[in-house]
């Protein structure tokens, strides 16, 4: 499937740029909203209840006293933090136009990220072996054009 996105329009919701506040949930316990670094930490644990345990626990603005979280209260306080951040979760409502079947998918956006930079570096690679296969130029000398040059290039080796 292939679509494209306007990055402003995921950003409206949050039009201020001013960061959210911390959430309060429980008994006066505030949040402050995740990192990439407090889920990249969260991550590394065993499995996903002590990712979790472990992403509140980072959270936590004010860790003095000890703060005991069960399976629910851990829930709770991520649907919390969700609600704060509506950019942390992206639902993308879909509509085939072939059957009109509808759906609604969560864009991950890591991923995505991700795949346009491998396919764009696949295609790199493959512009470097058509124009050096071509014209018996070396990777340094395809890869000093600029882009504008080495789609010209291409063109005319694909003629």
């Amino acid at each position: 499937m292939e679509f494209e996105i306007e990055g402003r329009a995921l950003a409206e919701g949050n039009s201020d740029g001013a960061p959210p506040e911390p959430v309060i949930v429980f008994n006066s316990e505030s949040f402050r909203l995740p990192t990439s670094r407090d889920l990249a930490n969260a991550a590394r644990q065993a499995d996903s209840q002590a990712a979790i345990l472990h992403l509140v626990q980072a959270c936590r603005v004010d860790a003095v006293r000890v703060f005991f979280c069960s399976e629910k209260d851990a829930e709770a306080i991520g649907e919390q933090m969700a609600l704060a951040d509506p950019l942390a979760e992206i639902r993308l409502a879909l509509c085939c136009p072939a059957c009109g079947d509808e759906g609604e998918e969560t864009l991950d956006m890591i991923s995505f990220v991700w795949a346009e930079i491998a396919a764009r570096a696949r295609r790199l690679l493959w512009e470097v072996h058509a124009l050096a296969s071509a014209y018996g130029w070396t990777e340094a000398e395809v890869l000093s054009l600029s882009g504008a040059r080495r789609s010209l290039y291409l063109e005319m080796v694909q003629a």
